[in-house]
């Protein structure tokens, strides 16, 4: 195993190499020079979606909504306060369903919220539904 991690850059997404140790450092992007980690969800969009599910080599907890989704604004500041939680070691992102619609339908989101778990690119673990900030902290964990 490599004694560093690819992670891309909530700023810029430009991928960045991280030795391990370093992780937990605060670490910044060689790039645009933002911290690599903000304690906060990186907003997804089409444009974007598969650099960060496909090259961060930490977990991506994705939260598919809508801003018309009454669950889904309950939920959001939970989701924020277990970004600062999770990080370092999983990115936390928000994909909003109405902007990225084809993506939204490629993972076959039925309802929202809808919390997906990747892993080096693929979907690991998938739960429907508003959760409490414990509650997503610990299922993030158990399924990471």
């Amino acid at each position: 195993m490599s004694d560093s991690l690819h992670i891309v850059c909530p700023h810029c997404d430009a991928v960045n190499r991280i030795p391990m140790d370093k992780l937990g450092n605060q670490p910044n992007c060689g790039k645009c020079k933002q911290p690599l980690f903000t304690a906060h969800p990186v907003e997804l969009n089409a444009n974007n979606f598969e650099q960060h599910i496909n090259r961060n080599d930490i977990p991506v907890l994705v939260d598919f909504w809508a801003p018309w989704c009454g669950p889904c604004r309950m939920m959001a500041p939970n989701f924020v306060q277990a970004a600062a939680r999770l990080e370092p070691g999983m990115r936390l992102a928000k994909l909003n369903t109405e902007e990225a619609q084809a993506l939204g339908a490629r993972y076959n989101i039925r309802s929202i919220p809808t919390l997906a778990l990747f892993k080096g690119g693929r979907e690991v673990a998938r739960q429907a539904g508003a959760m409490d900030v414990g509650g997503i902290v610990a299922w993030a964990r158990s399924k990471a």
